[in-house]
């Protein structure tokens, strides 16, 4: 592995299928990795194709670009890491209301030039930088609900100007986009306003932790770091804690199942993720002011953010996972709970929906009462629940991070400058 330092400065396709391209030599492939450090989506993202590809290149070269020091993935010999300089990490500063400066974006700028690439993929559109000097540039949008949703993610005057800005920039500059389901492809196709042909959809997968946990220690364990009573049914929701995840509705929904259904006294809700929102917004705090408003303080749990040491056995001591956001880009959340063997509720008619197919049961997002119908029957009714268990694991193995990578390199392979 090589190693530069830039100095201080401040398978699915829109036709459906992406035939692989015969590549007559090696390609140099940069990789905006800056993500592979976030905790949120976007990070495991990155952590999971990225890494698949590293381990399967194919024969070509890879070039990182990153602001941290390189993990021990990327330690190998068709490696080389490039180390930019900067004044704040992507992870700290691209972010919604952040303030990357524009000497560390020129840093990266410069530091794409100084190499002579093939192409450059950026996994996630929140890290990107012009690069030009001919360059094609392939870039995962992961979903359009900053603009669908602009007032729920992105409430700040100048967060949403600067977003608007980059997004703009970004889709003229790419030769060719990859998003992660049919549903994120439509909603980037209305929003964006990104041509169809110009779309290619890789679904995402789970990592190979997430397995169903049987051990009794490791439940009672899980639950016991998550701050989650041990003797209870769970509703567990995992993830952001924004206004567009619709969590205010996942827990008017419990409450009214909870008063509703019969047999729901053991059950409680569990929401799982940073309160502080890791520089994206957060509405915990109307969150928590709604449960004691419906009198469920005693029944909805907020243990923050979990490590993923602990995540598997987590989502297999759970009755069921909820996502129950308004729009998901793919819902990595619920592509882990099936692969550990826990049925999903979800938001109908969306990526969630597509992921998990018979393994979920899915409401109407924008009425609580369909949510508790949804929970109430999972619930209530022992044999549909077993059903729908038996569903998770085939559902799960069908996806997969090596499938996954494998497409995206067919994807860059098409589009490298050398296939000009």
């Amino acid at each position: 592995m090589g190693c530069r330092g830039i100095g201080w400065s401040h398978c699915w396709s829109a036709h459906w299928w992406v035939h692989p391209v015969a590549v007559s030599k090696p390609l140099t492939i940069g990789v905006d990795a800056t993500t592979w450090w976030n905790n949120r989506g976007f990070g495991r993202f990155t952590r999971g194709q990225l890494g698949a590809m590293l381990a399967d290149p194919r024969g070509h070269r890879f070039v990182l670009f990153v602001d941290q020091e390189p993990t021990e993935e990327m330690r190998q010999s068709h490696i080389e890491v490039v180390r930019v300089r900067t004044s704040s990490t992507v992870t700290a500063s691209a972010v919604a209301n952040g303030s990357r400066q524009l000497s560390d974006i020129l840093a990266f700028r410069r530091a794409a030039l100084a190499v002579s690439l093939d192409v450059l993929w950026f996994p996630a559109v929140y890290s990107w930088y012009p690069v030009g000097g001919g360059v094609p540039t392939i870039i995962t949008f992961h979903d359009a609900i900053a603009e669908r949703f602009t007032s729920l993610v992105l409430p700040a005057l100048r967060g949403r100007l600067f977003w608007n800005l980059k997004v703009w920039l970004a889709k003229r500059s790419a030769k060719h986009v990859v998003t992660v389901s049919k549903a994120a492809r439509e909603e980037i196709i209305r929003y964006l306003r990104i041509p169809p042909e110009m779309i290619t959809v890789i679904l995402e997968a789970a990592d190979d932790r997430f397995t169903p946990v049987t051990d009794s220690r490791a439940l009672r364990s899980a639950r016991e770091q998550a701050r989650v009573p041990a003797d209870r049914r769970l509703i567990l929701y995992v993830g952001g804690l924004a206004p567009h995840k619709n969590l205010a509705g996942l827990i008017k929904g419990f409450a009214e199942a909870i008063v509703d259904s019969q047999g729901l006294s053991d059950v409680d809700l569990v929401l799982a993720g940073d309160p502080g929102g890791a520089g994206f917004h957060s509405n915990v705090a109307e969150l928590h002011s709604l449960v004691a408003e419906l009198g469920v303080q005693e029944r909805v749990h907020f243990p923050g953010y979990v490590p993923d040491d602990i995540l598997p056995a987590l989502y297999s001591a759970a009755m069921m996972v909820a996502m129950p956001a308004f729009s998901e880009g793919f819902g990595l959340p619920a592509a882990e709970a099936i692969a550990c063997g826990t049925p999903v509720i979800a938001s109908s008619g969306g990526a969630v929906e597509e992921v998990v197919g018979p393994a979920g049961l899915f409401f109407d997002p924008h009425d609580p009462g369909s949510i508790a119908l949804v929970i109430g029957e999972l619930a209530g009714v022992k044999s549909r629940l077993q059903q729908l268990r038996r569903e998770c694991l085939p559902r799960a193995a069908s996806m997969s991070w090596a499938h996954s990578a494998s497409s995206m390199l067919d994807v860059i392979e098409a589009h490298a400058k050398s296939r000009d």
